[in-house]
């Protein structure tokens, strides 16, 4: 039987690694029962402290002050805007045509990090650090390596919901093509010339395998439940929300939910001001195998997914994003 939810459920990821097995066994199935309903959870006890959080903000908003012309010195188009900045309004949802009203910085693995016997450090292009913001590159990368360790905490816990191995998906995300994305909703002082139909961000579901976001500077962030109604999305400041992404749902064949979610315009008198938000996108090696598990197909549950690698699926949303030609 489905469940309602009127809000997210909060969990505490301490419950999973502290070495309790029965408190490990509960917080399996509670994440469980939360992924095959709504998609989203919110975690405590991640490893981001408060002071990283505020140091990363600070770093980005200062980042998203400079001019434009300035910003568009770091743009990489010809990488499908995989590092570095993104321009206003340049991604719009799957599906639709009119740019989201946002700008964004992607941060990937430091390939420093990356072992050079490991093919995928040819793969990944390097990240672009902005000059004018020093402590931008130490903030964004502290801040990756922390999330990316959460997201590995989480990944164990759904295999062993999915009654898979716990080290499941250990080699398939080892320095895995994730991305930090540092965003702003940036003000629109006449919202008369936007098109009609802007949003800070359409509603979609996430690409990856799991995406981690630390607490926006605003509300905003809607999800929506089975029953059709959007509900806000709300983590308390010492909160990770962690939700499910098209990956994961390929890779249950729609067991685990990758729910819509969007970014509602803020009422129009406050349309003139920020909101900064920074999801950690967690994504696996490019070959990893989408094909759907065997133990999620059944008479009932047929296979909905055609086979990809994840490599295949990246590029094709990207497409679709605009963000690819």
């Amino acid at each position: 039987m489905d469940i309602l939810f009127d809000e997210i459920p909060s969990l505490d990821l301490a419950d999973f690694t502290a070495g309790n097995p029965s408190k490990k066994a509960e917080f399996v199935k509670k994440l469980g029962e939360a992924y095959q309903n709504i998609g989203f959870v919110a975690i405590k006890n991640h490893g981001l402290t408060q002071d990283l959080q505020d140091r990363l903000y600070a770093s980005i908003k200062s980042f998203f002050a400079l001019d434009d012309e300035t910003k568009a010195n770091y743009e990489k188009p010809e990488i499908g805007y995989q590092r570095g900045y993104t321009g206003k309004g340049k991604e719009h949802a799957k599906g639709r045509n009119t740019g989201d009203l946002k700008e964004f910085y992607h941060v990937g693995q430091e390939l420093e990090f990356i072992p050079d016997t490991d093919s995928v450090k040819s793969e990944y292009p390097a990240n672009v650090w902005p000059s004018e913001i020093p402590q931008f590159q130490n903030d964004a990368v502290e801040a990756y390596q922390t999330l990316e360790k959460a997201g590995k905490a989480m990944l164990q816990a759904i295999a062993l919901n999915l009654e898979l191995p716990e080290d499941y998906f250990e080699d398939k995300v080892a320095y895995g093509n994730s991305i930090l994305r540092q965003i702003h909703y940036f003000p629109i002082t006449n919202p008369d010339e936007v098109p009609e139909d802007a949003v800070r961000a359409a509603e979609h579901g996430d690409i990856n395998l799991i995406t981690l976001l630390m607490g926006a500077s605003a509300d905003g962030l809607q999800v929506l439940r089975k029953d059709g109604k959007w509900i806000p999305i709300t983590a308390l400041p010492d909160q990770l929300v962690v939700n499910v992404g098209d990956m994961l749902e390929r890779l249950t064949n729609k067991k685990l939910k990758s729910t819509i979610h969007r970014v509602v315009n803020p009422p129009r008198e406050l349309m003139n001001t920020s909101r900064y938000s920074i999801p950690f996108f967690m994504h696996p090696r490019s070959e990893m195998d989408l094909t759907c598990l065997e133990s999620c197909i059944d008479a009932e549950h047929p296979k909905q997914f055609e086979d990809a690698t994840a490599g295949e699926f990246l590029e094709e949303r990207l497409r679709e994003l605009g963000l690819r030609k």
